[in-house]
């Protein structure tokens, strides 16, 4: 794999390029964001890291999509988060603005780009993406369950001696549950 792309250098977006750029796992790493000198800087940072930590892994930053030309992948972080008091759904009309502006920016340089969307709400975020891409269902994703079990199992296990095996995460809304198996063994 050449490159992937991260779209967003907020803490979600910088932690995704940091931790593709130490996989060492593709050549090249871009950082996106509307305040390209913010992710011209964190891309400097996770670059000049490399030499320290041993990875090869090329990462450059800035608010010119021009950059993210022939990526394979896109992660799409963008967006504004929740601010207090403001369910999901309220983040709706902003995001789904925000998605569909960048996932037609990325088309103008990538064809036919694997799209991995993050930002929220995520449901409606990749069927915003999907829609506006015009790719296969097979290209575009939202990743969720796996982010979402993960906090559920780490606030499980922390309040309990209980083993926490999550058979299947579900969409993810202010008044979601989570589907759980839970052995129970009695003292």
């Amino acid at each position: 794999m050449s490159k992937i792309t991260v779209v967003g250098a907020g803490k979600v977006g910088a932690t995704c390029a940091n931790v593709l750029a130490h996989a060492d796992i593709v050549n090249e790493v871009v950082l996106i964001d509307i305040q390209g000198n913010m992710a011209k800087g964190k891309a400097l940072d996770m670059w000049q890291q490399a030499p320290v930590d041993g990875y090869s892994t090329r990462v450059t930053g800035g608010d010119d999509y021009a950059l993210t030309a022939n990526s394979d992948i896109v992660v799409i972080t963008a967006g504004i988060p929740r601010k207090p008091g403001m369910s999901r759904d309220d983040l709706i009309s902003t995001n789904a603005k925000i998605v569909v502006s960048v996932t037609q920016n990325i088309l103008k340089y990538t064809k036919n780009p694997i799209i991995i969307v993050v930002s929220n709400p995520l449901d409606v975020m990749t069927y915003a993406c999907w829609k506006a891409s015009g790719l296969s269902d097979k290209r575009v994703f939202g990743m969720a369950g796996v982010l979402d079990t993960a906090r559920y199992r780490a606030f499980s296990l922390k309040r309990s001696s209980v083993s926490q095996k999550i058979s299947r995460p579900c969409s993810w809304a202010d008044t979601a549950i989570p589907w759980c198996r839970c052995p129970v063994h009695h003292r």
